[in-house]
């Protein structure tokens, strides 16, 4: 239970931050939820949970309202905290009630929160989302067109209605936003488009604890008049990976849903995959090395590539 108590106070001072659920931040990836379920029934460990909400914080996803930290006299995690982690991990609660548990838990004074660490992730998030606002205004003709519409969306007022109104719309933009800015990977019949290491999305970091952690954003296109589909169902039985010459590394967490992202002719998908702690299933623990190449390897059904990922902590 104490290691419990640890892991949690980690998230809760990783997710204690300065407003709610963020109207200018993307989805949340779906291999976060994964996570969170596979935590609420003990399938992964505290640790492996918390890199995927540290991946959630540290790209403005997901915010935590201040809250008063309570003085507990006992040291037991309420179960339905898990429930919720559960729960919102197949969808039966939205992001705000599985928010309400943690803040629950600081209120009554379960969980302990570090200040300069809720400070540091605030700084974080408050930056991310400056970042994002700043881009509003595009000087590209065609971004600024769908900008103009999307401006429109929000005058809808039933928020399903809203949301089938962006999401069309904030797909277009993705899509053209890659095509014009991101250097183009052909494989077979699909298109692999990449910003590059240090682009958003995009992250090379060594931890506090000394862990090297690694996070890869793409765009895979489909250009064949087929359907078509990225494979990637557990880290041993998966066809992205990582390479450094002589040692493949598996990942830590990806948002492959049920293991695969399955593209209509014509469509496109974003795509996040990270490399970290080993979280079991033939995974692998992500290792540095600054004297090696490291390389980030596709193995499809379709056809193979490796992508230099120009690994530098300078």
């Amino acid at each position: 239970m104490k290691i419990m108590l640890t892991a949690i106070s980690t998230i809760a001072a990783l997710l204690l931050v300065t407003a709610s659920v963020s109207s200018v931040s993307a989805e949340v990836p779906s291999w976060i939820k994964n996570n969170a379920g596979w935590w609420a029934d003990g399938t992964i460990d505290d640790d492996s949970f918390i890199q995927g909400i540290q991946f959630l914080v540290k790209e403005g996803v997901m915010k935590i309202p201040p809250t008063t930290q309570g003085v507990s006299s006992t040291n037991e995690i309420p179960s339905w905290i898990k429930n919720n982690a559960g729960w919102w991990a197949d969808g039966s609660i939205d992001d705000d009630s599985f928010i309400q548990g943690i803040q629950f838990l600081v209120k009554e004074g379960i969980m302990k929160i570090l200040p300069e660490q809720a400070s540091d992730v605030a700084k974080t998030a408050t930056q991310m989302t400056s970042s994002k606002e700043s881009k509003s205004s595009s000087s590209d003709p065609v971004i600024a067109s769908l900008e103009d519409e999307l401006e429109k969306c929000s005058e809808i007022v039933k928020a399903y209605k809203r949301l089938d109104c962006e999401k069309p719309l904030k797909q277009e933009i993705l899509v053209h936003t890659y095509k014009t800015g991101a250097e183009l990977f052909q494989v077979g019949a699909m298109n692999y488009w990449w910003f590059g290491a240090n682009s958003e999305g995009n992250g090379f970091e060594i931890s506090p604890t000394g862990q090297p952690i690694l996070s890869v954003r793409m765009l895979a296109e489909n250009t064949s008049s087929d359907i078509m589909g990225l494979n990637c169902t557990s880290p041993q039985i998966c066809n992205y990976d990582v390479w450094d010459g002589s040692k493949a590394f598996k990942y830590a967490g990806m948002d492959f849903t049920s293991g695969q992202i399955n593209l209509n002719p014509g469509t496109a998908k974003e795509f996040n995959i990270l490399f970290g702690p080993n979280i079991g299933y033939g995974g692998t623990t992500f290792e540095y090395d600054s004297s090696k190449i490291y390389e980030f390897r596709i193995n499809e059904s379709f056809g193979s590539l490796n992508i230099p990922l120009g690994l530098d902590l300078q």
